[in-house]
């Protein structure tokens, strides 16, 4: 959740560390800080609210040295204020450490070592860590690390600097995600890759259990049992200019628009990944059902993913929470299929129900944006988006991403299966190839779609209904609005709102709905009339020209028709850009709001 950056070598070390948490601002903005070594001092810099607040004090204070650490702050122990801001520090103000995860025992931990003489300035779980390591510290920061997170439950990525070693960061990984970057005579560490791409595109994403001695003359890796290992390093190919907006308002705005590339280049891939080697034909014919596990946006992708599968493979599909999965003893084996779906493959919810579902001997499959992350590591099996760098906090391009890469995948298990002749997969690879097009002609509704946000931005509440394959659309463009207009909306399955929703419906609420011609078109338009009945503001979208739709809706915006296969891609960027249009009118931050982060590391 939080955003970690580290650097040492010839370079000032404030200016790097500036622009690395810049770049990972998405990751959390309620404090910043940084630590800085010189001449055997640490300097500390700390400020509540976004990078900006930190530049700023960063322009009076020059802060020379060339190691540091800094740390962006998404609060989860204490509230957002500078002595629970990080970096911290232990009592004699020698270790400087900076902290993404959460420690669980940390109260227990707390206690012992304050029985024990040291002095705590904050209410954060983080502090325990910096005080385990100066308990521990005999000359030797590594393995002082190494015996503090031995002695932590919980989730961590750690950075840590002490000023009797002005040419090291020693960095720990258990469960949050870290990253070392390669530069000859230069040592880089990050929470992301993204902070480190104006310096190099090669990278080591550290494993559970990993610590590690990073210095201008390269890297010393111990494995969780503490045996050295080679780092092998990856070459990631984003461009630093895909961070940049390109004279778009928004991250958001510009990432939206990027879609029709986006599904063009995860098609392209084919998504191989480590599938062949993986997860072999004969395996997969013994699959007698298939759970898919995400949070939030992702969410929505597998369950579209269950309606489009489960007639595909003849086999029961279900989509699951992934933070509630684990908790119910979930009934999978040897003959059950996980495909776990994550954005950045470092969602802790969805890492942890993967690792239930390996323990009790279900195969795993994972859909991941990032090469490397955790999820797919653990997986039996990986695929990989194209979506590229995301810095807008709400899901666009990667959801969409995602959507296309469950589409294709379902038609390679049904091949894998024998479920699908190669014409017919044939045929149905070629109707797949038409998604960029359509997303760009549904894009192309912007100029309508910013007109309705006009007219309906100040409205307190919003009602999202579909049926079939539209309802995940539903939850996701309700979700989209809440995220980033703050704006209260709930997205329900239409033949279901005669059981409760109905009785908000009045004249004052927008309800959204979204009707395709593919599937259950005369049940829809029954429920539609039903909102008609109590007078609420139509706003429809749908695929399909039809007089009855023109009679109901008070606002149609028709989209492109599509097979069933592609029609949650075309309605997705609308709703998208439903939800940025009201945001931006409302005035709200769109790419960083409030308390959301864009990788959720914690539980």
């Amino acid at each position: 959740m939080c955003g970690i950056v580290g650097y040492v070598g010839p370079r000032p070390a404030r200016e790097v560390l500036l622009e690395g948490l810049g770049r990972l601002e998405y990751r959390g903005y309620d404090s910043a800080g940084l630590a800085v070594v010189h001449q055997g001092k640490l300097q500390l810099l700390r400020r509540v609210g976004k990078i900006a607040k930190l530049r700023e004090a960063a322009a009076q204070n020059q802060l020379p040295g060339h190691l540091g650490i800094g740390h962006t702050r998404w609060a989860t122990h204490g509230l957002p204020n500078e002595e629970n801001a990080h970096p911290h520090v232990d009592c004699q103000e020698k270790i400087a450490l900076v902290h993404n995860g959460i420690i669980e025992n940390h109260r227990q931990l707390r206690d012992r070592l304050q029985a024990a003489g040291h002095r705590f300035r904050s209410q954060t779980d983080t502090e325990v860590l910096v005080h385990l390591v100066e308990e521990a510290y005999q000359g030797d920061l590594a393995q002082a690390v190494r015996q503090a997170i031995g002695q932590v439950e919980g989730a961590l990525a750690i950075a840590t600097v002490h000023v009797a070693h002005p040419q090291e960061i020693v960095v720990a990984r258990k469960g949050s995600p870290l990253v070392i970057g390669n530069l000859p005579g230069e040592g880089l560490v990050a929470s992301d890759a993204p902070a480190l791409l104006p310096y190099t595109r090669e990278f080591y994403f550290m494993e559970d259990g990993e610590v590690a001695r990073v210095t201008p003359q390269g890297v010393e890796l111990w494995d969780a049992a503490g045996q050295p290992k080679a780092p092998s390093f990856q070459r990631v190919d984003w461009d630093p200019l895909t961070a940049e907006k390109a004279g778009f308002r928004h991250f958001m705005e510009k990432e939206i628009h990027e879609q029709p590339r986006v599904v063009a280049d995860t098609l392209r891939g084919q998504l191989w990944g480590r599938w062949e080697e993986g997860l072999a034909a004969e395996e997969l014919k013994k699959i007698d059902h298939i759970v898919l596990i995400a949070c939030g946006t992702s969410y929505h992708a597998a369950l579209v993913a269950e309606y489009l599968w489960e007639p595909l493979l003849g086999v029961p599909v279900r989509a699951q929470i992934a933070s509630e999965f684990r908790y119910k003893a979930p009934a999978v084996g040897p003959t059950s299929l996980v495909v776990a779906v994550s954005q950045s493959g470092e969602t802790v919810d969805t890492l942890m129900a993967l690792r239930e579902a390996k323990a009790r001997g279900a195969k795993a499959l994972a859909v991941s944006n990032i090469v490397g992350s955790a999820i797919p590591r653990e997986s039996d099996a990986a695929l990989y988006t194209r979506a590229g760098l995301e810095i807008g906090v709400a899901a666009s391009k990667t959801f969409t991403a995602q959507l296309v890469a469950l589409a294709l995948l379902g038609l390679r298990l049904a091949q894998a299966r024998g479920k699908l002749a190669e014409a017919e997969a044939t045929e149905r690879l070629e109707t797949l190839s038409k998604a960029p097009q359509l997303v760009a002609k549904a894009l192309a509704l912007e100029p309508e779609i910013e007109a309705l946000a006009r007219l309906y931005y100040q409205k307190t509440d919003f009602l999202y209904l579909a049926r079939g394959v539209l309802f995940p659309l539903a939850l996701e463009g309700a979700l989209k609005l809440k995220e980033i207009s703050y704006i209260h909306a709930e997205g329900y399955p239409a033949g279901e709102m005669k059981h409760g929703p109905i009785a908000l419906i009045d004249e004052e609420l927008p309800v959204v709905f979204l009707i395709t011609q593919q599937e259950l078109w005369d049940k829809a338009l029954a429920n539609l009339e039903e909102v008609k009945a109590r007078r609420g503001i139509l706003i429809v979208l749908s695929d399909r020209d039809d007089p009855e739709l023109r009679r109901l809706a008070r606002h149609l915006l028709l989209l492109p028709p599509a097979p069933r296969e592609l029609v949650p891609l075309v309605f997705s960027p609308p709703l998208q850009l439903l939800a940025y249009h009201i945001a931006r009118l409302r005035g709200t931050d769109v790419d960083q709001p409030r308390n959301l982060a864009k990788t959720v590391t914690v539980e």
